[in-house]
């Protein structure tokens, strides 16, 4: 034991010495590793404000609101890192956005608080994608949400509505900060409370305790992500995960369309044309005129492919229809043909809950007949991101 407490103390010693001489040879002090502890991101500087208004940081209580927060997000490295490596994804377009507009370069990090720039993020209030949309309000604002398509997934059409709403908030509530405050609760739970307590000051209401955070968890954000090598964060432009790149293109779509066959005609995968189209939902487009992105590059003939792979869908679902019979179920005749049961579902857009009836015309495919296989079972495409 006083052997092992020796050969510490030696080697301490030692650190200690290697790191005078470091100094005493350079002038310099040892560079520092590892993030900065935690008290220096409770000194602020500069005046802190959101959107413009001042945050009344010598008022001790709110400071100490606020400092609850920055060090509760200071605490969590790994989503800040993320933070970062998304920035350069999303909040170019949203800033973009807003900027044309004319409204608050500050708003961005809203969405950043409420979903961390992912499209697929759900509470358990139901409120999804970039902004946390309810349903109801998502609709008011213009956003397309039902069984084919969820627009709150989409960073375009999702942020413009957030900037029609915060327009909206602003010219009713006459400050950045209430309106921040009503996005997370609800304009009129947040005039209810005004009228109640008989003031406009965000920072003396007295708010659902969510709410009372909400705006110190943007304030946060802003802080660390305006300067991330304050707070012990240093990442390079290769770190960064790259900005969006696709084409955009209009695709008249006769009949239901499986995403597979727009998959195929933009030489790319299904799971590719999903992530690039979070709001699409299912594993059909439907009937209609749509504007979707594909990968860059790919627009460039792609009617002409969209076409042919249509046609070759076409002609091989005619050959793949059962009618159904007395007495069957799904699962009796997944297992007649030995196809899984969720791709009989999905092939012809049922659930588990649905009921069939003789005559109905379902779609199966045989593994050696799926469209976009050759022969040997693999699709004869290359995708250039894999």
């Amino acid at each position: 034991m006083y052997k092992f407490l020796l050969l510490i103390t030696v080697s301490v010693v030692g650190l200690l010495s290697a790191g005078a001489a470091f100094v005493e040879e350079t002038g310099k002090s040892l560079p520092q590793t590892g993030p900065p502890a935690l008290i220096s991101g409770l000194q602020i500087q500069t005046p802190l404000e959101f959107c413009g208004e001042p945050v009344p940081l010598e008022n001790q209580e709110i400071r100490e609101r606020f400092e609850k927060e920055i060090l509760i997000t200071l605490g969590d490295r790994p989503q800040i890192i993320l933070w970062l490596k998304r920035s350069r994804r999303y909040l170019p377009i949203i800033e973009n956005m807003l900027a044309r507009h004319n409204m608050p370069d500050d708003l961005k990090y809203v969405a950043l608080a409420e979903s961390a720039l992912r499209p697929h993020v759900g509470s358990t209030a139901g409120a999804i994608g970039f902004w946390q949309f309810m349903r109801a309000t998502g609709r008011t604002y213009g956003l397309r949400i039902d069984s084919y398509m969820d627009e709150r997934r989409n960073i375009y059409k999702s942020t413009n509505a957030a900037i029609d709403y915060f327009k909206n908030l602003y010219a009713d509530l006459q400050s950045w900060t209430l309106a921040a405050a009503a996005f997370n609760m609800g304009e009129e739970g947040l005039k209810s409370e005004i009228l109640v307590q008989d003031t406009t000051d965000f920072y003396q209401l007295y708010l659902p305790l969510e709410t009372q955070r909400y705006v110190f968890r943007i304030i946060s954000a802003k802080l660390v992500m305006s300067d991330p090598e304050r707070y012990g964060f240093q990442l390079t432009d290769e770190e960064l995960y790259p900005p969006l790149q696709f084409d955009r293109i209009k695709i008249e779509c006769t009949q239901k369309t499986p995403i597979r066959v727009i998959a195929r005609a933009a030489e790319t995968y299904f799971k590719r044309i999903k992530d690039l189209n979070p709001d699409i939902r299912g594993y059909y487009l439907e009937k209609g005129v749509h504007e979707i992105l594909i990968p860059q590059g790919a627009a460039s003939g792609f009617k002409t492919r969209f076409e042919e792979a249509f046609n070759a869908w076409l002609e091989v679902s005619d050959k793949q229809i059962y009618v159904v019979k007395s007495g069957d179920n799904l699962f009796l005749i997944a297992e007649q043909y030995r196809v899984p049961l969720p791709a009989l579902l999905i092939w012809n857009s049922l659930n588990p809950r649905d009921h069939i009836h003789p005559g109905d015309r379902l779609i199966i495919y045989s593994s050696e007949s799926a469209p976009g296989k050759d022969q040997s079972g693999k699709r004869p495409i290359t995708d250039p991101d894999r």
